[in-house]
């Protein structure tokens, strides 16, 4: 068990992360990283089997500000929102003061003029830690269920 408090801090932090990728601004996302950090995404059987294959990979901040220049600045595609749907959080405590936290996400995509339709489904394994008294996330890993993804992934999961 966790303390009430913690809890609280813990879910407004993922409330925090899940409106910056909804609703913007997309250059703070990388800010909710430690400088050393994971984000990967992962299709489950890869996951479960230990293999280092991911959709996509990151193992820093200045990696995850790459990627946002990219969307920003050099990617073309069709634009489209996304909103993110968080259930099932689990919390635990490491020995060396991190939170493990696992929880259900859901990623609804919307395109103009297009009906929404699921981008992806599965769930996220995190580590977050203590900087200074912000929690900032260590290591994310979005491990997929879908079978099938879209040919690219623009944005965060």
């Amino acid at each position: 068990m966790i303390d009430l408090n913690l809890r609280a801090e813990i879910e407004d932090f993922y409330a925090r992360y899940c409106a910056v990728l909804d609703e913007g601004p997309l250059e703070a996302w990388p800010d909710l990283f430690t400088e050393q950090c994971s984000y990967r995404v992962v299709p489950r059987e890869n996951y479960r089997a230990g293999k280092p294959l991911a959709t996509l990979a990151f193992e820093s901040r200045g990696m995850l500000k790459d990627r946002i220049y990219c969307v920003k600045q050099t990617l073309f595609h069709q634009p489209y929102s996304q909103r993110h749907l968080l259930s099932g959080m689990r919390f635990e405590v490491t020995q060396d003061d991190r939170y493990r936290v696992e929880a259900n996400y859901l990623v609804i995509r919307t395109k103009v003029d297009e009906m929404a339709d699921v981008l992806s489904v599965g769930r996220y394994y995190d580590e977050l830690v203590r900087d200074g008294t912000t929690l900032r996330l260590a290591v994310k890993h979005c491990v997929f269920d879908n079978e099938l993804i879209p040919n690219s992934l623009i944005y965060p999961i």
